[in-house]
């Protein structure tokens, strides 16, 4: 499974995606937006929005399920709940938890970390800095250090992007129209979708 807030879904969440798929050898791939995030300040944009997005952003990629169950539980949803849920529906199946080195720095505040360790391997974006998608010349920038960390998790090689969602919602609240910029960020498609919808006006 590869969860989060996909507010929107960029191209570094659509590489990592691809990245899983090869490395892994996966089967299927579940993208799973966040429902009501436990560890997120602000509101997130409405499901209906994040999980078209998704099928944008990740719909053409082969072994892949956007996935809306999160998005339809009430109150907190849990990455433990739903690794449950995906072992009852695939018995026997290895599971893997796809995530960014960001959120492995995190993970022993998740909610249930434990229970999550005992349902799947992690399989963590262990970046390395190589080019930016908004700059062609290589970046001498560090990516995050993960020596310190102790529980298990299976590498996935991917360059280090300096995209974040925040970033575009930033640009995307300063455009009355379709800003091309975007399409460096995000697939045309979702770009489009943002500025037909009028998505991020008022960022956060």
């Amino acid at each position: 499974m590869f969860g989060g807030a996909f507010d929107p879904p960029h191209v570094a969440h659509r590489e990592l995606a691809e990245v899983a798929l090869t490395q892994l050898g996966l089967d299927v791939l579940h993208i799973l937006p966040t429902g009501q995030a436990w560890h997120k300040a602000r509101p997130l944009t409405s499901a209906e929005h994040r999980l078209a997005m998704c099928e944008l952003a990740f719909g053409d990629l082969p072994k892949t399920r956007i996935d809306p169950r999160e998005t339809l539980r009430a109150g907190p949803s849990y990455t433990a709940d739903t690794l449950t849920e995906l072992a009852e529906a695939y018995p026997g199946a290895e599971l893997y938890l796809v995530m960014g080195a960001d959120q492995l720095l995190a993970f022993k505040q998740w909610v249930r970390w434990t229970e999550v360790l005992d349902l799947a391997r992690l399989a963590v974006a262990h970046r390395a800095p190589l080019i930016s998608v908004l700059d062609p010349h290589p970046l001498d920038l560090d990516a995050a250090d993960l020596s310190g960390v102790d529980v298990p998790y299976v590498a996935l090689s991917m360059p280090l992007h300096h995209v974040s969602a925040t970033s575009i919602r930033a640009r995307a609240s300063g455009a009355s129209q379709h800003d091309p910029s975007l399409d460096r960020l995000v697939s045309a498609d979702v770009a489009s979708y943002i500025s037909l919808h009028h998505l991020y006006q008022d960022p956060s």
